[in-house]
C-alpha cells in the first residue's frame, strides 16, 4: 500500500509561474490574504451531525478584526465568482471561518450567506504553493471538471467542490449496494487514469469527493480530486495510483468483482482519449504551463531520480533518463500515456 512518510515541502510560485497566472486572469489583487485570517484569537472543534469530530477548528477574531475580514472575504467570494462585479456583496455575510491543522496547506474554509434566501456556499484561504497551483492548472485543463481559483501574493483562493467526501461515501454507501455499482467501479477507474497520467498523488479517500447526478433510469457518478497538493512531488510510482491506497480498497474489490480486464483497459482507453482531446484544445495553454513546470523544482533530487527509474520500469523505457526536472518527467509520462497505441 502507498504510505506518505514526510510532511512536503513548500514551493513559492516563481516569477514564470507568476507571469501565467496574470495572462490567464489567476493572479489578482485580494483584499484579504492567508496571513490575515492567521490572526484569529481563539477556536474550538467543530463536529458534525452525528457528533464526530471534522478536524476543522471553528476559529474566532477580535471584534474590529472579525468586521473588516467579513466585508473582504465577501468580496473575495464575489471576485471568485463573478470577476470584478462586486454589487452584489451587500446582501452576503461570511459568517463562519474554519481551521484546519491537518495536513500541508493548513487552509481556511469560509462559509458565505446569502441574506436574501439563507442559502449557503463555501470557499478555501490557503498558503500558495506551486505544486498546489500546478495541481490545480493541471485538473483544470485535463480533467472534466472546470476549477476556479485565485492567486494574490501568498495567498490562494479556491472555490468548494461539492460532493460525497470519499471516505464517508465508502464508510457508509458502499455497504448499501442499492445503487448501480458497475457505475462507481467504471469511474473510478477513470479517476485512477487521470490522477497516473498528470502524475497527482496522495488521493487517499479523504482526498476526493463522489459526484451523484440524477438521471432518467439511473444515477451518474464522478470522481472528483479535492486536494491539489500532492501534485508531482513523490518519488513512487504507486503514490499516483489511487488503487494502492488502503483506504480505497472497498473501491477496488468491486472493481474487480464487478469489471472484466477486457472492460478495465476499454475504460483506461475511453479516459485517454478523452485527455488527449482535452490537450489539442487547450494545447497552447498547456504548453505554457509545461514551459513554467519543467524549469520549476517542484521536488526533491532524489524523489526525481526514483520517479525517473520507476517509470522507465512502468512503461518498458530509458527515456526517462533524459529529463532534468520533475516538470519533464510530467510532460514525458504524460506523452507516453496519451499516445495513441502502436
Amino acid at each position: 500500500m502507498a504510505l506518505i512518510s514526510k510532511k512536503k515541502l513548500h514551493y513559492s510560485i516563481r516569477q514564470p509561474l507568476r507571469d501565467y497566472l496574470q495572462h490567464y486572469d489567476r493572479e489578482t489583487e485580494l483584499p484579504v490574504s492567508y496571513r490575515d485570517l492567521r490572526q484569529m484569537s481563539g477556536s474550538f472543534p467543530l463536529f458534525d451531525r452525528q457528533g464526530h469530530d471534522t478536524l476543522w477548528e471553528t476559529v474566532s477574531y477580535e471584534p474590529q478584526a472579525l468586521r473588516e475580514l467579513s466585508v473582504g472575504l465577501t468580496q473575495v467570494y464575489a471576485q471568485l465568482k463573478t470577476g470584478s462585479d462586486l454589487s452584489f456583496t451587500e446582501h452576503l455575510l461570511a459568517d463562519r471561518i474554519d481551521y484546519c491543522r491537518f495536513g500541508n496547506s493548513n487552509p481556511f474554509r469560509v462559509r458565505v450567506v446569502n441574506l436574501l434566501n439563507d442559502n449557503h456556499d463555501y470557499f478555501y484561504v490557503k498558503q500558495a504553493d506551486a505544486s498546489r497551483v500546478y495541481g490545480l492548472e493541471l485538473e483544470h485543463l485535463l480533467s472534466p471538471n472546470r476549477l476556479s481559483y485565485l492567486v494574490s501574493g501568498d495567498t490562494l483562493v479556491e472555490e468548494h467542490i461539492a460532493g460525497i467526501p470519499g471516505d464517508d461515501f465508502i464508510r457508509t454507501r458502499l455497504p448499501q449496494q442499492h445503487f448501480n455499482q458497475v457505475r462507481i467501479a467504471k469511474e473510478f477507474v477513470k479517476f485512477n487514469e487521470r490522477c497516473f497520467a498528470r502524475l497527482l498523488g496522495d488521493m487517499r479517500s479523504y482526498n476526493y469527493v463522489i459526484v451523484v447526478t440524477p438521471d432518467f433510469e439511473d444515477d451518474q457518478y464522478r470522481v472528483r480530486a479535492i486536494d491539489f497538493d500532492q501534485q508531482s512531488y513523490e518519488g513512487r510510482k504507486t503514490m499516483y495510483l489511487p488503487q494502492y491506497f488502503k483506504d480505497n480498497l472497498p473501491v477496488i474489490e468491486m472493481c474487480s468483482k464487478f469489471l472484466k480486464p477486457e472492460t478495465i483497459r476499454q475504460y483506461q482507453t475511453e479516459e485517454r482519449v478523452l485527455m488527449m482531446r482535452r490537450v489539442r484544445l487547450e494545447r497552447y495553454r498547456l504548453k505554457a504551463l509545461m514551459d513554467c513546470m519543467r524549469h520549476d523544482e517542484l521536488a526533491p533530487t532524489a524523489k526525481v531520480d526514483q520517479l525517473k527509474a520507476e517509470l522507465n520500469q512502468h512503461h518498458q523505457t530509458t527515456i526517462f533518463n533524459r529529463c532534468d526536472s520533475m516538470g519533464d518527467v510530467v510532460r514525458l509520462n504524460l506523452m507516453l500515456m496519451l499516445s495513441p497505441p502502436k
